[in-house]
């Protein structure tokens, strides 16, 4: 009887996390239909182009779109981008990497890298409180392996955070959903993952800005994926870790 009771016990408090999170999710997507519902009066033709952007060709269209408001209406465009990767980052929706791309394509290249390196640690860190506040326990029932595995590897650099969360952010080893939902999980504070996370995506950034710049022409989201690009960001991430090699060298040699 005592399992039965711990059993609806959890299923309860998953359910009222479920809802918690659908609540918070309904009230994010109003806020960015509101947005939608002051941008400027489109043509009939212009409006079905108006969706987030889930593949290459969405964002191409998407960007043909907002481009010709761009000149007339740049602060409206660009609160529109700036909600709509919020959103997508706060609730771990894919897409954020063809508004990347698209940022190239709408943007001044340093706006373009600013907008979307705050965006992401933005959106990543409204994703950290949201698991922290009422995620927490569909978390660890979903993913407990996977959050145990972190939980190890946070634990030793746990006096490195910042630079292993930056190290995090360039490599493809762990999912960024994945960072962001268990973070708070696994004692990682918000500072270092905010601040590691503004950082740590400027490099993967600047390469889908650099393709963005040149969205019309792209063929493919692989573009970013050439042997290139993959050799720039293994210099970016071994570049992070130097300042942690560093310290522990010179930590070792005044012990």
């Amino acid at each position: 009887m005592a399992v039965n009771v711990e059993d609806q016990t959890e299923q309860t408090s998953n359910r009222n996390a479920f809802i918690a999170i659908s609540a918070i999710f309904l009230l994010s997507g109003m806020g960015l239909y509101t947005v939608y519902l002051f941008f400027p009066e489109m043509e009939p033709e212009e409006k079905p182009y108006v969706t987030l952007p889930t593949s290459l060709e969405s964002a191409k269209d998407l960007g043909r779109v907002l481009s010709n408001y761009t000149d007339d209406n740049f602060a409206m465009v660009l609160l529109a981008f700036f909600c709509t990767y919020i959103f997508l980052q706060s609730f771990a929706i894919p897409g954020s990497i063809f508004l990347s791309f698209l940022s190239g394509f709408l943007f001044p290249f340093p706006l373009a890298l600013l907008t979307v390196c705050l965006c992401s640690a933005i959106g990543a860190s409204l994703c950290y409180l949201i698991s922290y506040c009422v995620g927490r326990r569909l978390i660890m029932h979903y993913f407990p392996d996977r959050v145990e595995k972190l939980k190890k590897q946070v634990s030793n650099h746990e006096n490195n955070m910042l630079y292993y969360i930056i190290f995090l952010r360039i490599t493809p080893f762990l999912p960024n959903w994945l960072i962001n939902v268990a973070s708070p999980i696994v004692s990682v504070n918000l500072a270092p993952f905010f601040l590691g996370t503004f950082l740590g995506v400027a490099p993967p950034s600047i390469l889908a800005i650099r393709a963005g710049i040149s969205l019309q022409q792209l063929a493919s989201a692989n573009v970013m994926f050439t042997l290139e690009n993959g050799l720039l960001l293994t210099g970016f991430a071994v570049l992070s870790m130097i300042p942690v090699v560093l310290r522990n060298r010179f930590k070792n040699k005044f012990e």
